[in-house]
């Protein structure tokens, strides 16, 4: 019976040991001077979404820029930049939208004068006609 519990307690040590081995440690990869570049534009003129973005980034350094176009028509542009000193700065101005085409005014076509028509007769009401006597109804109702 002692040996039984000598030999269950070992290989619970073997088995311990072999599930709390420490994993080994994989150093992540940093880049240390990271750089990027993007953009995109939207121009929809079926659903009138007009949208566009840029930015880059240097090191530490991103600058860049988006644009859309508000209810009001006109378009908000935002030029951004952030860094590890200054933090994140914007500048946001607005501008109307820019008319590809003038406007086309048309002046309306001259009016035309209005017929003029006759004047019917006033006609005098005269005596009503006169009708049959009605007689009496030979259906009697109780």
């Amino acid at each position: 019976m002692d040996s039984k519990i000598v030999i269950f307690i070992c290989m619970f040590g073997v088995a311990c040991a072999s599930v709390l081995a420490p994993a080994p440690v994989v150093a992540a990869r940093v880049d240390a001077l990271p750089q990027y570049s993007y953009g995109y534009d939207v121009q929809d003129s079926l659903t009138g979404d007009y949208k566009g973005h840029q930015e880059n980034r240097n090191g530490d350094l991103v600058t860049g820029s988006y644009s859309v176009v508000d209810p009001d028509g006109t378009r908000r542009i935002v030029d951004y930049s952030a860094d590890s000193l200054n933090g994140f700065n914007a500048v946001v101005r607005r501008e109307p939208l820019v008319v590809t085409a003038p406007a086309r005014v048309v002046a309306p076509a001259p009016l035309a004068p209005a017929p003029v028509f006759a004047r019917a007769p006033l006609v005098a009401a005269g005596p009503a006609p006169l009708l049959a006597p009605r007689l009496p109804s030979p259906y009697y109702y109780y």
